[in-house]
């Protein structure tokens, strides 16, 4: 990546920004009460998402390497494919577009709030809760879905069928993963998708919201470093 570092920061901003967006708009239209997609359920979230990442990822691939997330940063680190220098200013950036999206959101559905009651939707449609609370099985499910999405991104750069379509491939693996492992914690995978929008929804003045949940946060945060790590450690370990 040519441009320098405070062009890449905007990068991952801008990207990270449009992911949560479009990524927590899904959920949103699902979740808030007389939203013209209220209960379209589990599919049209995952497909949203996937489609959320890719477009994040061609909205800043020109400026950055599209990260998007803390997690892929440490991982693209570990592989050698990223300066550990710029680590931290990265996921700051993801961090506060995760912010700002998550605003965005709640600007855009503004007068859906008051009509939904239900606290657990609200804060479900800015960070991720489990489907059952249970600390230690959630935070693996985190590290397994974010191991398979390093080690899947790590082979696309190896890989000669992904040239050009990368963003592509990287919005069906989001989806992939999404359909198939996201269904006991909503597959936070990534830091700053759960972090900025819950730092949004505890900032806010939302109508009806209950508390964002702080106990729990721990988990998106750091089972997908944890994620990042094992799948980064592996992918080196083929020749």
């Amino acid at each position: 990546m040519d441009n320098s570092l405070s062009l890449q920061l905007l990068g991952e901003f801008i990207g990270t920004f449009v992911l949560v967006l479009l990524g927590d708009g899904v959920v949103a239209g699902v979740s808030l009460r007389k939203s013209k997609a209220e209960g379209s359920g589990w599919i049209a979230i995952t497909l949203g998402w996937g489609l959320a990442v890719t477009l994040g990822v061609y909205a800043s691939s020109f400026l950055s390497p599209a990260h998007l997330n803390p997690a892929v940063s440490v991982g693209m680190a570990i592989a050698g494919k990223f300066p550990w220098s710029s680590v931290i200013p990265y996921s700051i950036a993801q961090i506060l577009g995760g912010l700002v999206g998550g605003i965005i959101v709640w600007i855009h559905y503004y007068p859906h709030w008051k009509e939904t009651k239900d606290k657990d939707a609200i804060l479900g449609t800015f960070a991720t809760e489990p489907a059952i609370r249970n600390y230690s099985m959630n935070f693996i499910s985190e590290v397994v879905g974010t191991a398979v999405l390093i080690f899947g991104l790590l082979a696309f750069t190896r890989g000669q069928f992904t040239q050009g379509l990368n963003p592509i491939a990287v919005g069906v693996l989001i989806t992939a993963i999404g359909l198939s492992l996201g269904g006991t914690t909503g597959y936070a995978i990534n830091p700053a998708r759960d972090l900025g929008p819950r730092l949004a929804h505890a900032m806010l003045p939302i109508a009806n919201k209950g508390g964002s949940d702080w106990a729990y946060s721990w988990v998106p945060i750091l089972g997908p470093v944890v994620g990042a790590i094992l799948g980064a450690i592996c992918f080196n370990l083929i020749p």
